[in-house]
């Protein structure tokens, strides 16, 4: 999930309602602009090779023997995934903190659109990323003071899409080998194809080639055992967001209905309760200790958060198969579409699932 950076601006002063609108803009941005850089620039100034770090007995083993991991699937993704082969998650850093950014979601209480955020380089994006927790909790009690439905996590991976080279993090190193590997697979994926103003596109593009490549890992490492637990767990998100697309149906019904606001507020949370129950069921009877991310309490902006990473991912695992399993098909099929415009896009990858 990456935080992107912007450049730094220059403008002439003159008189003109655009120079005038610039200025607004920047003053009101300026404080978000020179956090995200202050954070981008502390992160960047703590990097030290991998290699160095294995070599370093200083460091803890289980720390190097992780990153061991992560420089072998680094070859891989370049080798077998033909992912971009650049400096990224050559180098290590400690933050010494548990995240790197907290990211916030919002939208309006009664609609599941996004509000969204928009930069000249990575384009309209549905949520907020800082490096600061007490900012981002600050933008979340505005948002709410505003009247939306706001989400708030913290994020332990990061991206800049290839713009820098982006190292690996403390943040990651508590995760299991899998989920470390499927998530280096993920925003390498946001350097291999990334479209202006579709988060969803980008997002649930980089979830499946983080499903595919995980898969094609494990079998290239023989571990078998691993591949079943990681198959079974692919199967139970699949079920969680059916329901997550079966309840989201029903709120865009109920939004569309002229009632009086408490009625569908009551609606709402009726319909919203009732998902996170259905979804604790299913991991009840999974019984392999997988968490509810549904759980109690939802809104639209935890709605529209989990719709971004796993609403079109069925359409590329879809795409990916009538490419009989070959990524430079895959890869083609996703550019030509990414190329399309919004809505020729939407109905091409709606086709692929109905």
């Amino acid at each position: 999930m990456p935080l992107y950076m912007t450049p730094s601006r220059s403008w002439a002063w003159r008189v003109s309602i655009a120079g005038l609108l610039a200025l607004v803009f920047l003053l009101l941005e300026g404080c978000y602009y020179i956090q995200a850089i202050r954070g981008h620039s502390d992160l960047m100034g703590r990097r030290r090779p991998v290699a160095e770090v294995i070599e370093d007995e200083t460091f803890p083993q289980a720390l190097r023997e992780k990153l061991e991991l992560v420089s072998a699937a680094r070859d891989f993704a370049v080798t077998d995934l033909l992912l971009p082969d650049n400096d990224s998650y050559g180098s290590y850093v400690d933050l010494e903190r548990d995240y790197v950014v907290w990211n916030v979601f919002a939208a309006p209480e009664f609609s599941l659109q996004p509000k969204t955020w928009c930069y000249p380089v990575a384009g309209c994006v549905a949520y907020r990323g800082y490096f600061s927790e007490e900012s981002a909790r600050k933008l979340h009690a505005e948002l709410q003071e505003d009247g939306f439905d706001v989400a708030m996590g913290g994020v332990s991976a990061y991206s800049t899409l290839g713009r820098f080279s982006d190292p690996v993090l403390n943040t990651m190193m508590h995760w299991s080998d899998v989920d470390l590997v499927s998530t280096m697979f993920h925003e390498l994926s946001h350097q291999k194809l990334y479209i202006n103003d579709d988060s969803a596109f980008n997002e649930s593009f980089a979830t499946a080639v983080a499903d595919i490549g995980v898969d094609r890992w494990l079998h290239h490492t023989g571990e078998l055992d691993r591949l079943q637990v990681y198959r079974d767990r692919k199967m139970l998100r699949q079920s969680m967001v059916a329901l997550v697309l079966e309840t989201r149906d029903d709120l865009v019904q109920l939004y569309r209905q002229d009632i009086p606001a408490v009625d569908m507020r009551r609606e709402k949370a009726a319909l919203l309760d009732g998902l996170s129950s259905r979804a604790q069921k299913l991991v009840d009877d999974e019984d392999g200790g997988s968490r509810n991310w549904l759980a109690a309490p939802l809104n639209n902006a935890r709605m529209v958060s989990t719709n971004l990473y796993e609403g079109r991912v069925d359409a590329f695992r879809i795409m990916y198969e009538t490419c009989e399993t070959s990524l430079d098909c895959f890869y083609a099929r996703a550019l030509a579409v990414s190329e399309m415009d919004a809505s020729e896009r939407n109905r091409v990858l709606d086709e692929l699932t109905d």
